[in-house]
């Protein structure tokens, strides 16, 4: 095992001068090139520039590198990601076994979970129709509205995502119903836990489907063709965790038919959306390229360099790291 003195820390996150001090403080003498621009924050993503010879010698890197250039980190044993994803570095072959890595989990609920809350009001209300009525200068009523109060929210992946979109849904009266791996795993401001296994069960009564699972076999299409014809013809489909979650074609077949009443995609499959797709042109389908998440706000921002922070001091202190992402090697 090499000594505090061979450990070199390669920071890529965008700190100010106080904030890099505290790194230097948690990093307790062990040495750390900061090579982050303060310019970057508030900006629309943050960029990892690593310099060749910083390659050469990093054993632990914070901030998301090209996965296609891992190999060029030699010694490299631990990556800490400023995103919660963290797919492209667990692929076959782009790190080492022995590389640990952890994300930024946590991070992100409070800005992907108001995201999925407005574009659910926005369906509710008719706003996507509005906007479009605006740019044409055309003065109509576009009908019914859907309220809230009194609705049932199934929540489809109830992490940190999932149970702030759940504690919102509480606010203006929602009854929520999660959907987890192990159900008996309680979660924040879900009224009832079920398993995968029952999902079929719990999605006719759904006034909303909130999505928030990871991109894994078992998830892939899990709201098809099938799954969709359950749903109330009132429903709205929100997704903001992996866009191969939901079969787009059967989506699109959906609202076609006025199956449902709407869908909210921060995320797609493929991603970007082809400029082709027909989703781009169904007026009940409110698109946004993958945004709920990144550094719009200033808190997530501070979360991901707080979570980045205490895992440097574990790392130099040899303790177990937050939100290391289990492998299967």
């Amino acid at each position: 095992m090499e000594t505090q003195s061979e450990r070199v820390i390669v920071n890529c996150l965008p700190l100010g001068e106080a904030e890099r001090a505290r790194f230097v403080e948690a990093a307790d003498g062990v040495r750390q090139e900061f090579v982050g621009d303060v310019a970057q924050r508030g900006g629309m993503g943050w960029r990892a520039c690593v310099p060749e010879s910083l390659k050469a010698q990093a054993t632990a890197v914070v901030g998301n590198i090209d996965p296609g250039e891992c190999s060029h980190y030699p010694h490299l044993e631990w990556l800490q990601t400023w995103s919660a994803g963290v797919d492209q570095y667990l692929a076959e072959g782009v790190l080492g076994a022995n590389v640990r890595v952890s994300n930024a989990t946590g991070a992100y609920g409070q800005t992907v979970s108001e995201h999925m809350f407005a574009m659910m009001w926005s369906l509710m209300k008719n706003l996507p129709a509005y906007t479009r009525n605006q740019s044409a200068c055309r003065w109509h009523d576009e009908g019914r509205a859907l309220s809230p109060d009194g609705a049932t929210a199934v929540v489809v992946g109830t992490g940190d995502i999932g149970s702030r979109f759940a504690a919102l849904a509480k606010a203006v009266g929602m009854r929520t119903i999660g959907v987890r791996r192990d159900p008996s795993r309680t979660a924040e401001h879900i009224d009832r836990m079920v398993g995968f296994d029952d999902l079929d069960a719990v999605l006719p009564q759904a006034d909303v489907v909130a999505m928030s699972v990871p991109s894994t076999p078992q998830t892939h299409h899990l709201l098809d063709a099938r799954r969709l014809a359950m749903l109330k013809p009132t429903a709205i489909v929100l997704n903001a965790g992996r866009g191969d979650a939901i079969d787009p074609d059967a989506l699109l077949d959906a609202l076609r038919a006025s199956r449902v009443r709407g869908a909210g995609l921060d995320v797609t499959e493929p991603e970007p959306l082809p400029a082709d797709s027909p989703l781009w042109n169904e007026p009940q389908c409110l698109i946004t390229p993958h945004v709920a998440g990144g550094n719009h706000l200033a808190a997530t921002e501070e979360r991901i360099i707080a979570i980045a922070l205490e895992n440097v001091r574990r790392y130099v202190a040899g303790e177990p790291l937050r939100n290391q992402v289990r492998r299967t090697v």
